[in-house]
């Protein structure tokens, strides 16, 4: 059965859907991306999985898949939805989990610690369920750039995090981490056409130019963490993008510079217009007619006066 064979979930904000686009679309498809390689030839638990679609995701390869949602109506739709022989879904509480010590080589969660007060259970519970070599790789808003320093409430959160606070809820269950950022960036791309080899590199300046750094020096939004009971995997990745082949964000953005350009051309016009019918109108004063006039967006109503 292919995703388009069921109707889709409506989109209230606490769960993402794959029918949601742009900047969300970008953050929320590319953590399950970044988890693919991690679930080759792995039993694979995907903790919170809302709609379904990042669990049918991580089907490729992996030798079991179980999506896991308290949702009652979400669990029924992505049984309806995602077909797989090496996948199911079951409803339960992620704080909770019903599965044998050890079940599992992988554990997902993403975008749940945020919504959820019981987090020092949830991390438990990740790891009794979690083999001895298993991996845990677990996303969250850093609270300061996500609400403080965009001055956003997300209804839907209960207990956002710092790094430090992230830090320190997985370090008593996992002894190797790797923590890496996630935001939404414009970037110019530079890649080798023949796919051939070699290492990534990453440059940030400011707009003058005169502080150019290596790697991406941005304050993240949100966190990726990658959690291990022993050791961490070889061969991480230094750096992971994403990208829609449509660059839907940079074709909303086009499309909205255009429309402001238009109407600001549209309000010339109209305000040309308006000083022509102004002088042109029978009894206008001299004094009205060589009066300077002001900028549309300075003027104000008389009533506001």
């Amino acid at each position: 059965m292919s995703p388009t064979d069921a109707s889709a979930l409506p989109f209230t904000g606490e769960r993402f859907t794959p029918e949601c686009v742009r900047e969300i679309w970008y953050e929320h498809w590319h953590r399950y991306v970044f988890a693919r390689r991690l679930a080759q030839g792995k039993r694979v638990l995907d903790v919170a999985c809302g709609e379904g679609y990042g669990s049918a995701m991580l089907t490729d390869g992996a030798v079991e898949v179980v999506g896991v949602d308290i949702d009652a109506p979400s669990i029924a739709h992505a049984r309806e939805r995602y077909v797989r022989k090496n996948l199911r879904y079951e409803q339960g509480d992620a704080t909770m989990l019903d599965f044998a010590d050890a079940s599992f080589d992988l554990v997902v969660c993403f975008e749940t610690l945020e919504h959820l007060e019981a987090q020092e259970r949830l991390l438990a519970g990740f790891a009794r369920v979690l083999a001895d070599d298993g991996l845990l790789v677990i996303s969250s808003p850093d609270k300061h750039m996500y609400s403080e320093v965009s001055g956003f409430e997300n209804e839907f959160h209960v207990r956002e995090l710092y790094r430090d606070e992230l830090l320190a809820l997985v370090r008593p269950h996992f002894d190797a981490v790797r923590l890496y950022g996630q935001k939404l960036l414009f970037n110019s791309a530079i890649w080798a056409l023949d796919a051939g080899g070699g290492a990534c590199e990453a440059w940030t300046a400011d707009r003058a130019g005169k502080s150019i750094a290596p790697n991406l020096n941005y304050e993240p939004l949100y966190f990726v963490a990658i959690c291990a009971k022993r050791a961490l995997p070889e061969r991480l990745p230094a750096l992971s993008l994403f990208g829609d082949r449509d660059e839907s964000v940079y074709a909303h953005y086009n499309h909205e510079v255009r429309k402001n350009m238009n109407a600001g051309r549209r309000i010339a016009e109209l305000e040309s217009e308006i000083e022509r019918l102004r002088a042109e109108a029978p009894g206008a004063s001299a004094a009205e007619e060589s009066a300077p006039r002001k900028p549309w967006w300075r003027r104000r109503k008389s009533s506001d006066a």
